[in-house]
């Protein structure tokens, strides 16, 4: 790749839209659910699978989980998006308040 095709790349990926929202993930083999908030969601799937395949996930419980069941065994899903049109202070202020309403409604510790 020569250096204007990498600007080009680069620049791309600064403009594209980013959705946040709400995500959770559940082990199928225990049933137990984590929820957790995401200010790009497209990204999410990512980091879980790197940090949890290290080891480094910082929830202890869902990375024993992860150790004892493997990546087969969890599903992630998301739950709900927020208007990328809304001010950032409303933005952070929706996603926890629906962050606790999803941990409560599945019974599920938060990320």
């Amino acid at each position: 790749m020569n250096r204007e095709e990498r600007k080009a790349h680069i620049a791309a990926y600064k403009e594209r839209k980013t959705v946040a929202g709400i995500y959770a993930g559940e082990c199928t083999a225990t049933g137990a659910h984590w929820v957790g908030r995401a200010p790009d969601l497209s990204t999410i799937r990512n980091r879980l699978e790197f940090t949890l395949g290290q080891g480094l996930h910082r929830h202890a419980g869902l990375q024993a989980a992860w150790h004892t069941h493997g990546l087969d065994a969890f599903r992630l899903k998301t739950l709900e998006t927020i208007d990328e049109d809304l001010p950032s202070y409303v933005a952070e202020r929706l996603l926890g308040d629906r962050l606790a309403y999803w941990c409560a409604e599945l019974k599920a510790a938060r990320l």
